[in-house]
């Protein structure tokens, strides 16, 4: 699994996210969107999922977006091409249901920006009107600007800070067209608070509400149970049975609990290791 491309997309305020293009044809071959593959950048490092941005089928190659924030991924931006990964395993999880829904509205927000693009383009392709919401904390922070007004037919930029597009939050704004009009299904990939509050906002229009869920994963072949949720009620395993859900029906409380599980520890090693 040779690294071919990097790409440094940002790199604002201690805030860096990369793109790495892995030749991985066997993966590249039956990839879908919404799906995500489990890496480790070295022998005795930790397994993380990434979800796969974009495939190219032709060149065998996969790309995947990612943040530099823990010990693992800071371990993963230090590659360069040439340089290999210890091992990728993929395409894991189900693939996002690609169908024509009608009025389809995508939030995303931070690195999620980059989960929904793949989405954004199967949606589109089946014949789908799309809507976008991206959401950053300020203009710098922004990413994949261009390539979603290309899969989207009307895009709107919240940022906290007012700097680009409109102050506020996704959700101010998936409110707004909520209530103007009827949208056949929203979908949702970012921080957790963020999809909560957006699953709360659509649940109040009785809009059809998928979320691409980031728990915590060790194994992501369903042997481990690590990436539990409970919707509905139901146990499900992330890698397994997701990672797309039905927003209105997450026990976010309890998913934002097991999501801060390794906190401490997690913040030893990356003091440990700089």
């Amino acid at each position: 699994m040779k690294i071919i491309n990097k790409k440094i997309i940002n790199d604002v305020g201690g805030v860096r996210i990369t793109q790495l293009d892995i030749q991985a044809s066997d993966i590249a071959s039956c990839a879908l969107p919404g799906q995500f593959v489990m890496l480790m950048a070295s022998e005795k490092g930790e397994r993380i999922p990434l979800t796969l941005v974009h495939t190219d089928k032709i060149r065998g190659m996969v790309s995947l977006i990612f943040q530099e924030a823990g010990f693992t991924t800071k371990s993963l931006g230090k590659l360069n091409p040439n340089d290999t990964l210890y091992s990728l395993v993929g395409p894991l999880g189900h693939p996002t249901e690609i169908k024509k829904y009608g009025k389809v509205i995508l939030v995303g927000g931070g690195v999620g920006i980059a989960e929904i693009l793949p989405v954004a383009r199967a949606l589109k392709q089946a014949g789908n009107h799309i809507t976008t919401i991206l959401g950053s904390r300020n203009k710098d922070l922004l990413i994949l600007e261009t390539e979603l007004k290309d899969a989207s037919d009307q895009i709107y930029i919240m940022t906290d800070d007012g700097s680009y597009g409109r102050k506020g939050f996704t959700t101010d704004m998936l409110k707004e067209l909520l209530s103007k009009e009827k949208y056949d299904l929203v979908y949702s990939v970012g921080p957790i608070p963020m999809m909560k509050r957006v699953a709360l906002v659509s649940k109040g229009y009785n809009t059809k509400t998928l979320v691409s869920l980031n728990a915590l994963m060790v194994d992501a072949t369903g042997m481990c149970g690590c990436c539990r949720v409970t919707v509905f009620g139901q146990v499900k395993f992330s890698c397994v049975d997701g990672p797309d859900f039905d927003g209105h029906g997450v026990d976010w409380e309890e998913l934002e609990k097991r999501n801060k599980a390794y906190s401490v520890q997690e913040k030893h090693i990356c003091n440990l290791n700089g």
